[in-house]
């Protein structure tokens, strides 16, 4: 069957999905089945019982011999080429594609398309160069400036000169890489666009599918376009484990396989017989009744495909990050859509004030309550949310809007499931992963990718580049680098900082040489394109240049500040530190840009708790109308939840992130659609009857005048035009003049602002001074204690503050504030004005009131846990 109406306008996500009970009946036939609809559809995750294959602990090997693989030239004639004997191994010696000449994929603009020979069909095999010229391939040629001498990071931090000898191994095996690359592919260019030549490719005379899978021992395709026929299209098998089959144009000159069509290729395994979606599939779709997922064959016609209209944006100085996820992002209980995301939310982030959204889940899982981290298919966006046409409309749209489009990319891990993702793919245990226990992440229940395989390397920088060429997506959030980087995958480890922790036996070599090849091509051919690492290490040199001898990502998430956040509200008020907090906001590397934040999407979910719940909790449902009296409980944790979002964002690095609707203290935290899960003991762990009550963001709390939410969401909202104006967090100045826990004050500047924190619980202080270095005239630009905030209006806007003379805080000049317990003021200088600066006056006793409009004090308890 077809699943081909009017050019094909896949499924925009029902409200709520209901468990199916029907199971899979190996066919994938059916044929009242049709994708518009998905009426009725639960993912469900598929598990795989753990190979007892012993862990792989040999490095790659290949010996390189010389073979004929047919039609590689086009014209039904033999080629010469290298052949691989391990498919998944790699060594010193020359590594080459797996029957795949890699000369041929350097210029595809330049080969013609030659007519199609009777002999072609016989030998079903496809010329490798009978490609449509599309119009990005006659775009400028880009290319990947060649590795540089990778010594500047001994200059940048002496102390790595105590562990050359590691580091240099480290740049000599990516060295080694790219000139092999070089040799055997045309180059790191030419070698990620592996999409151009594996899975499906489209020629004017008919299509090309190649399929690396060298565990099977006979593979067929099969699908709509031949009745499910495993004996129609047999695949032919090269000396290096690619599979491949020439589907000539019909006799009308319509393509082989519909635009549409389901589509899967069936192998013969070790594992026996198994039904497969292709590795490089670009759409899947879960059919209603169905369990699995099945492979769509995407290319609709010229004239229905999406056609950018905007131009990407420049990279902004600093990123303010919106982190999202569009299944979620409805304030209906339902699974959203890239359309209602395009036309609904992205409109609101650019109203907060971000520039660029971050968004999850987008590489199809077929788990949906993984949150995108259990990828399936990793060239297929997502079909839950739509289209991929409507996932470009989305990018082009916040283009439009002069946002970036960050995609959240899984390479660290890949699913378990062995129906619709790459484990045992082609029988085999050691595929694309590691075998054994080293390619089984026991805390994920995933796979493992074997970073010295060429071909995984191959198929993950092409992955890659496809989301940046085919989608124009902006760049990446790396989830879970710590674990690639470390054998021990960073579990039950405490990082302290000690050198010897990154650069020793327990580091992933494979893994950060795949990691400096991936940024090495994304910066080359895409030097605007954003990469940020999630590393909870701190592994020096992360944010370095590659040709520096770093691995290359332009930020790192500064994770550690979310866990001190926690932290320290699990503490009285009493007990907080001013030093403690200042200490983890900066404690980052010299010359490595963080993204920090308070809180994202792991705090939000079930079994964590976001800060508005620790400092509220349940009186969040009771006392968050305004016609209501408010308690000690919400006044503190208003106030507080606005200065924890603002020093994190002034002193915590160079980009700032927010999960969406924390923006507002989101009064519910995130749990799936999920059913009863019986364990093998016996013991069952209860779902939530697959609701969607509480995947859902509530936007419509955050906007409602009636709400304090509101007034939450309002300075969050200041806080990104306040960044936006000024410029603070890439600002080259920043001092912290006062860190005093006698007072609960902390003092710094960045830029021409300076911030003042009162973290007391009930103190306020009048004319209290705060050191600054330029002389003039302050004024305050952001008050967390304005009424538009939900602050009790304790301070003056109109009040102008001038410098004085003299050194204060070792700053040469200071100013007299009043600082309201429990409030965040920023003064910024006032330059176009002139002024008259006095004499600094002696500071004595420092006067300590209780203001006329202070909120009750609250009696300082742990929060109840939920």
């Amino acid at each position: 069957m077809v699943y081909s109406v009017s050019g094909l306008r896949l499924p925009c996500a029902p409200s709520v999905y209901r468990s199916s009970q029907s199971a899979f009946n190996g066919s994938s036939r059916s044929s009242s089945f049709s994708i518009l609809s998905k009426k009725n559809q639960f993912s469900r995750k598929i598990i795989a019982q753990n190979s007892s294959y012993e862990s792989d602990s040999s490095p790659l090997t290949v010996a390189s011999k010389k073979v004929l693989v047919p039609g590689d030239q086009g014209d039904g004639s033999s080629s010469l080429t290298d052949e691989l004997e391990s498919p998944s191994t790699i060594s010193d010696n020359p590594q080459v594609i797996h029957g795949i000449d890699g000369k041929e994929m350097e210029d595809n603009k330049k080969i013609e398309v030659e007519e199609q020979e009777s002999a072609h069909a016989e030998e079903l095999s496809a010329p490798l160069n009978r490609k449509v010229t599309y119009e990005k391939s006659e775009a400028k040629p880009r290319s990947i400036p060649p590795p540089g001498a990778g010594q500047r990071i001994y200059e940048i931090d002496p102390t790595l000169s105590g562990f050359r000898q590691h580091l240099d191994y480290r740049y000599a095996q990516y060295k080694r890489m790219r000139e092999e690359i070089d040799k055997y592919e045309g180059g790191l260019e030419v070698f990620s666009r592996g999409y151009e030549k594996l899975g499906f490719t489209r020629s004017e005379t008919g299509i090309t599918y190649r399929e690396w899978a060298p565990g099977a021992k006979s593979a067929a395709l099969i699908g709509d376009f031949n009745n499910w026929n495993p004996n129609a299209d047999v695949m032919n098998r090269n000396d290096f484990g690619v599979w491949e089959i020439f589907l000539p144009n019909n006799a009308d000159g319509s393509p082989p396989i519909p635009h549409g069509s389901r589509v899967k290729i069936r192998m013969e395994t070790p594992s026996g017989i198994k039904d497969s979606i292709p590795a490089w599939i670009k759409f899947s779709v879960q059919a209603p009744g169905e369990i699995p997922y099945n492979g769509i064959y995407y290319d609709p016609p010229e004239e229905e495909k999406y056609v950018f209209k905007h131009p990407q944006p420049k990279r902004p100085k600093s990123l303010r990050i919106y982190e999202s996820h569009v299944g979620m992002s409805s304030t209906e209980p339902m699974i959203n859509t890239y359309a209602n995301f395009r036309d609904d939310v992205l409109p609101r982030i650019k109203r907060l004030g971000y520039n660029a959204v971050q968004i999850m889940a987008i590489q199809e899982h077929s788990y949906y309550a993984s949150f995108g981290y259990h990828v399936t298919n990793f060239f297929a966006p997502s079909s839950r949310f739509g289209t991929p046409d409507d996932l470009k409309s989305l990018i082009d749209k916040a283009h439009e809007l002069g946002i970036l489009v960050l995609m959240d990319i899984v390479h660290s891990h890949a699913s378990n499931n062995t129906l619709d993702g790459l484990n045992m793919f082609d029988g085999t245990d050691a595929h694309y992963f590691h075998s054994g226990s080293r390619g089984h992440h026991w805390m994920w229940d995933s796979r493992l990718f074997n970073y010295g395989s060429w071909e995984v390397l191959r198929f993950l920088l092409s992955n890659a580049r496809w989301w940046l060429e085919e989608y124009k997506f902006d760049g990446y959030r790396f989830d879970g680098v710590t674990s690639m980087m470390y054998t021990h995958h960073g579990l039950q480890v405490a990082f302290t900082g000690n050198y010897n922790e990154y650069f020793g036996f327990a580091t992933d070599v494979d893994a950060v040489v795949y990691l400096m090849l991936v940024n090495d091509m994304i910066h080359g051919l895409y030097p605007d394109a954003v990469t940020i690492g999630e590393d909870v290490s701190g592994m020096p040199t992360f944010c370095i240049p590659v040709q520096d001898g770093g691995v290359g990502f332009d930020y790192r998430l500064h994770m550690a500040i979310a866990d001190k956040w926690i932290e320290i509200l699990k503490k009285r008020d009493e007990d907080w530190k001013m030093g403690d907090i200042i200490h983890t906001l900066t404690n980052r590397r010299w010359m490595e840009k963080c993204v920090a934040y308070a809180e994202s999407h792991d705090q939000a979910l079930v079994g964590d708790k976001t800060i508005a719940f620790w400092l509220m909790d349940k009186d969040m449902y009771d006392f968050m109308a305004l016609d209501r009296p408010s308690t000690p409980l919400i006044d503190r944790g208003i106030a507080l939840h606005k200065m924890i979002r603002l020093i994190t964002m002034a002193l915590g690095g160079e980009g700032y992130l927010n999960f969406m609707g924390n923006e507002f203290g989101h009064p519910e935290w995130i749990d799936f659609p999920r059913g009863d899960r019986r364990l093998p003991n016996g013991s069952v762990i209860p779902g939530n009857n697959n609701s969607y009550d509480k995947c859902r963001r509530r936007f419509d709390l955050g906007d409602a005048d009636y709400l304090r939410y509101r007034g939450m969401q309002e300075f969050d909202q200041a806080m990104q035009h306040l960044e936006e104006k000024y410029g603070f967090m890439t600002s080259e100045h920043q001092y912290i003049s006062r860190k005093d826990d006698g007072d609960r004050i902390i003092v710094f500047e960045r830029g021409n602002l300076v911030f003042v924190f009162n973290f007391h619980w009930h103190k306020s202080y009048f004319d209290y001074r705060v050191g600054c270095l330029k002389p003039g005239k302050y004024k305050i630009v952001l008050d967390s204690d304005d009424p538009l905030f939900g602050g009790f209006n304790r301070l003056n806007h109109i009040a102008e503050y001038f410098s004085a003379e003299g050194w204060y805080d070792d700053r040469p000049r200071s100013f007299l504030v009043y600082a309201p317990s429990r409030t965040a003021v920023v003064y910024a200088l006032v330059e176009d004005e002139p002024v008259v600066v006095g004499k600094s006056e002696p500071v004595e006793n420092l006067k300590t009131v209780e203001a006329a409009v202070e909120p009750e004090p609250v009696k300082e308890t742990e929060p109840d846990e939920e």
